[in-house]
């Protein structure tokens, strides 16, 4: 027991021993930089230090991954929080400019500076949580940023120090380069940008990767630029380059070499670039393990860093803590070669996953190259006001993670789960909740798209075992629905028959404990073709299911709303005269060559309009935003060329033409409005529009609901084997927060499923913001002047 005295002193005593007759030695080698954690801190136990900390082996244990003891507890020396901050955004032509700038920055006395270069610029703009704020607030083409923090108690001296920061950037020959940040969120959301570097470094598609081996180097600062220019010809040496960031003013960057580690011609590159590195180090006098640690990777270079007499110091330490060797055997002494590849997650016998597929994974790679986007960093786990992962939140079980998915997969397509992994009842297992939400699209460092994986898993399984009744009738809504919406009255009462909904239930599999859906006819909206001045801004709507045989008075809002913002309004219609479809029912429900139909038939619709560079607008963000999305995957670039770029949710239009639309609102009966918007909204960026375009109604006041996904996912809350999930998904956030409102407050909900959810689960009724829209708009007869249709 290590916490007996007289065990703790034989330990201490032996170890002073060993520090004091290798002094000259421990003092010579050991690096002089602050960020160094290399091999065992044996220089703790050397005067006057040891002094200072009256024998307290603590500092010894730092750094030492576990090797030499298992810690029970701790007791920290905190520091006080500033109650100030300030950031200041250097920008930087070429990234040697920025690694010279950095010494005379830190004269500056800044808390931090942090480095953000290129090659993170451009991944981070590509993902939606992190590009506005790129966007925002870095100007022009920067090859790499520098962060720089000032904190304190006084915001006067702050901002002497940002001035200080711009007239030393300019004396630098960088005038005008710094972009000053004093708002507290702004702030934040630069630093996440910076705190996710690893996270966006990882999100670069395909085999090659940034590789973690030489990442936690650290040099004294006055070699920064020399040093990083050294590594970067020995990067092009070996026919690749490298990512950088972090710790600038530590001198301790953050560097990985872009090698394929499934590659052994990669993997020897990986070697020879970690010599030379550690090499150039060890000539700065800096350390080559910085503050990650060394463990496999670096440990075998010890006697390159510190020596031989060094190396046998810190086996004679493990000697004496841990005589046995029981604490995490290999790194720091005895350890493997760091290139050994049967300890690489793609060892040599690794199978490459290649398989045939339904969509187009080309820009990852494959498919496998998709899956392989999750890097473990287990974003999906948390549990903040976020969306991602609501099957995880509502189960806590990993399996039910973005990253268990991930996993599964990746074990499906290496062979270790078996020859028919895919279609097996246990892989259908692992992605049945998830409700294809798109928030890992949007919210996980790496973009996984686990809801376009999903798809492409849907159509192994469909294609092994078809479809039961419940999935035809979803996925062949859109065909069958003008058939039956002229009778959907009958189909209505049905439902409403005693022992209707359990009949249902078992036929079908829809839960008993929901209604469906309720048909309702539009006779104008099967008639109308245009709408609105014949002079005013063309504007193509579609129709989705729901909109148009489900939620009509929604589809009228839509048309009317843009009337009377002044745009010449067209309804696309196919020649066929069947209601146009994006075909997501069938993708969801793996019909590829179904939705593949549907989309042509689309595009065929809407091509007079692309030629004509007309936007296409609606409402249901899982259906418009298919356009924008899976269209590219599941058709050649070709066939969807333009397409993306003229496809608008409502909302979006609005907002991008309201210097040109004649948009005249007036209040309403309604003061508040708790607004919910759908997953997609969410993932695309699209629900700071909802509430921008709210907010434009006089006197209403619009409070969005922190929520996540309301558990209703299109068709997953509506089966019976999915309904407890779904209610669960519900009652993390939203519901709660609706049965709280005040009842003159109006609930908007931004999708057909969540609306329903929302009714369910707490029987109020939520509306389209369109339906709000609609009633604020001073409407006159002229509204539906130049309306024509068909008979």
């Amino acid at each position: 027991d290590l916490h007996e005295p007289e065990i703790y002193r034989r330990l201490t005593q032996s170890l002073i021993e060993l520090a004091d007759r290798e002094s000259t030695e421990i003092t010579t080698r050991f690096p002089k930089v602050h960020r160094r954690v290399g091999g065992y801190n044996i220089d703790a136990m050397l005067p006057p230090a040891l002094q200072q900390r009256e024998q307290n082996m603590a500092q010894l244990l730092v750094g030492s991954e576990g090797t030499l003891a298992f810690t029970r507890q701790l007791t920290l020396r905190l520091q006080p929080i500033p109650a100030y901050k300030v950031l200041g955004i250097c920008h930087f032509p070429s990234f040697y400019q920025a690694m010279e700038s950095t010494q005379h920055i830190v004269g500056l006395g800044p808390d931090a500076v942090e480095l953000i270069d290129r090659t993170l610029i451009e991944l981070a703009l590509d993902i939606p949580m992190f590009s506005k704020t790129l966007t925002r607030f870095v100007n022009g083409d920067p090859d790499a940023l520098l962060l720089v923090e000032f904190a304190g108690e006084e915001p006067t001296k702050l901002q002497q120090q940002l001035g200080d920061l711009s007239t030393l950037m300019a004396d630098l020959g960088h005038p005008g380069s710094v972009v000053d940040i004093v708002n507290p969120a702004d702030q934040q959301s630069v630093w996440e940008v910076r705190k996710s570097g690893l996270n966006i470094m990882m999100s670069m598609k395909g085999d090659r990767k940034p590789v973690s081996f030489i990442e936690d180097c650290a040099v004294p600062l006055e070699h920064l630029a020399e040093f990083t220019d050294r590594l970067t010809r020995i990067f092009e040496d070996h026919g690749t380059r490298g990512t950088w960031y972090a710790h600038a003013s530590e001198g301790c960057l953050h560097v990985r070499p872009v090698l394929n580690m499934k590659s052994p011609e990669d993997v020897r590159k990986m070697r020879s670039i970690a010599e030379q590195a550690f090499s150039i180090v060890r000539e700065y006098e800096g350390s080559h393990s910085g503050e990650h640690g060394d463990g496999i990777v670096r440990s075998e270079f010890h006697p390159i860093m510190f020596g031989d007499r060094m190396l046998n110091i810190f086996e004679q330490v493990k000697q004496i803590i841990d005589p046995d060797g029981l604490f995490n055997p290999g790194k720091i002494v005895d350890p493997p070669r760091m290139d050994d590849r049967s300890l690489f997650r793609y060892g040599p016998e690794y199978l490459d996953g290649k398989r045939s597929t339904q969509l187009d994974w080309s820009t990852w790679g494959g498919f496998s190259g998709a899956v392989e986007m999750c890097n473990n960093n287990g974003a999906c786990r948390k549990q903040d006001a976020a969306v991602m992962c609501p099957s995880f939140r509502a189960t806590g079980d990993e399996t039910h993670s973005t990253r268990g998915r991930a996993n599964t997969l990746r074990l499906a397509l290496t062979g270790q789960l078996g020859p028919n992994a895919f279609t097996s009842s246990e892989m259908a297992e692992s992605m049945s909740l998830c409700v294809g939400c798109k928030a890992c699209k949007r919210e996980c460092p790496t973009g996984v798209d686990m809801a376009r994986m999903k798809l492409e898993l849907q159509a192994s399984q469909t294609a092994a075992h078809g479809l039961n009744m419940g999935q035809r009738l979803v996925a062949y809504l859109p065909r069958y629905a003008p058939m039956i919406g002229g009778i959907g009255p009958l189909f209505n009462a049905v439902q409403k028959l005693p022992g209707a909904a359990l009949c249902i239930e078992s036929l079908t599999g829809f839960t008993r404990h929901r209604r469906l859906p309720r048909w309702r006819k539009s006779k104008r909206l099967n008639s109308i073709t245009q709408a609105g001045p014949a002079d005013g801004q063309a504007v193509v709507v579609l129709l989705d299911t729901f909109s148009r045989w489900f939620e009509p008075e929604n589809g009228e809002a839509l048309i009317d709303v843009l009337a009377a913002a002044g745009c010449r309004v067209h309804v696309a219609g196919a020649d066929d005269k069947r209601p146009l479809c994006c075909g997501r029912t069938f993708l969801a429900a793996g019909l590829i060559d179904e939705a593949r139909h549907e989309a042509r038939r689309l595009l065929l619709a809407l091509k007079p309009f692309i030629e004509q560079k007309i936007p296409l607008v609606g409402l249901e963000p899982a259906c418009i935003l298919t356009l924008r999305d899976e269209y590219d995957v599941l058709l050649p670039a070709s066939e969807t060329k333009g397409l993306a770029d003229m496809t608008f949710l409502l909302e979006e239009y609005l907002v991008k033409q309201s210097d040109v639309l004649s948009i005249r609102l007036e209040p309403t009966q309604y003061k508040q409005a708790a607004l919910h918007c759908h997953c997609h909204q969410k993932a695309f960026a699209t629900d700071h529009d909802v509430e921008t375009v709210l907010n434009w109604i006089p006197e209403l006041t619009v409070n969005p609901i922190a929520s996540s996904c309301c558990g209703m996912a299109g068709d997953f809350g509506q089966w019976a084997k999915n309904y407890d999930v779904s209610m669960a998904m519900g009652e993390l956030s939203l519901l709660p927060a609706v049965r709280v409102l005040d009842p003159n407050t109006v609930v908007v909900g931004g999708g057909t499923s969540c609306r329903q959810q929302i009714h369910d689960g707490t029987g109020r009724d939520a509306v389209h913001f369109v339906q709000l829209l609609y009633q604020s708009m001073a409407h006159s007869a002229a509204t539906r002047t130049g309306e024509t249709g068909h008979s």
